[in-house]
């Protein structure tokens, strides 16, 4: 056995060998800590306050309500989903394979992995061949590990005279989320190949900037910190804030995964088919995710994957 199989053993039994119109139980999911690493805007678009929710403080203390920022999932799958079309589009190119033209939002193409994994929806009325495609790649909301009022901060901002470079009128403020701030986050695939979780793995590692000014900010290191596989979704984001929320002095994946074993893994409906993979096993499988190459071989098995799929789909 090579090290590669060794890296993706425990997760084997929850990945297809090709993607299928027809979704099963298969579900593996990337237990995430999002850093912040500069000042990030998480705000919607039509307003400029910072978006935030009211949670329990924490498990043990559910009666002590606090407010926390929500870093949307609509945000997250936005830079997600074209940071891996960014990946695919250079991938293809360094390999020398003919670019299939594919831009958000109004003209998917319908045939690239980024269309197979994050689903996508006919802009053409009335063409068979435009079926929609079911996405297999679920975000939820991520909630900050420590309270708005620690974390948030408001940034003023001052127009420059350019004859005597004195400062001006305030033009406004910005409100930003700190610099270190933590958000606990869950990304679930369901019914994925391993080529899926490869690309998937790829673009969370790569994927660094995010929020709605993300010119001047919105700097992110994502980190895995679990994976777990089974027959459904064991854990929520917000369930995975609260309970990290009551071990801030001892945060690791060791930590997490003994919440996930000892836990969640218990209160599922299929414990039996439910796998926690150790600190050192995600470590391994994230590391030959990241070294594995996106070359020709790959890049035509996973195209011709969702080529197979489409021709699967419009059959039916």
């Amino acid at each position: 056995m090579n090290n590669t199989d060794n890296a993706f053993q425990k997760v084997q039994p929850y990945l297809l060998e090709k993607p299928r119109p027809l979704i099963g139980a298969e579900t593996i999911q990337l237990l995430l800590i999002r850093e912040i690493l500069d000042y990030t805007v998480l705000r919607t678009e039509e307003t400029r306050e910072l978006n935030t929710v009211h949670t329990p403080l924490s498990i043990n203390k559910a009666d002590q309500p606090v407010r926390r920022v929500a870093f949307l999932a609509s945000k997250q799958k936005a830079a997600e989903s074209r940071e891996l079309e960014y990946l695919l589009r250079t991938a293809l190119k360094t390999a020398r394979i003919t670019e299939q033209e594919c831009y958000l939002k109004d003209n998917l193409c319908m045939k690239c992995p980024r269309c197979g994994l994050y689903g996508g929806t006919s802009t053409v009325a009335g063409q068979q061949e435009r079926a929609n495609i079911k996405h297999r790649i679920e975000y939820s909301t991520a909630f900050s590990l420590l309270p708005f009022d620690d974390i948030g901060t408001a940034i003023t901002f001052n127009a420059i005279n350019d004859r005597n470079q004195t400062t001006g009128q305030a033009l406004g403020q910005r409100f930003a989320v700190q610099p270190a701030t933590l958000f606990s986050s869950v990304i679930t695939l369901k019914s994925v190949t391993q080529c899926e979780l490869i690309m998937t793995v790829k673009t969370l590692l790569t994927c660094k900037s995010y929020g709605a000014e993300s010119r001047i900010g919105g700097d992110v290191r994502n980190s895995i910190w679990g994976i777990v596989a089974g027959w459904e979704e064991v854990i929520t984001s917000l369930e995975l804030t609260l309970e990290l929320a009551d071990k801030l002095d001892s945060l690791s994946p060791e930590t997490l995964n003994q919440i996930i074993e000892e836990k969640y893994k218990l209160m599922t409906g299929n414990p039996q088919h439910v796998v926690v993979l150790e600190p050192t096993e995600v470590e391994a499988l994230v590391k030959e995710c990241a070294e594995t190459d996106l070359d020709k071989d790959f890049l035509e098995k996973a195209y011709q994957d969702i080529a197979n799929y489409r021709t699967e789909q419009l059959a039916r």
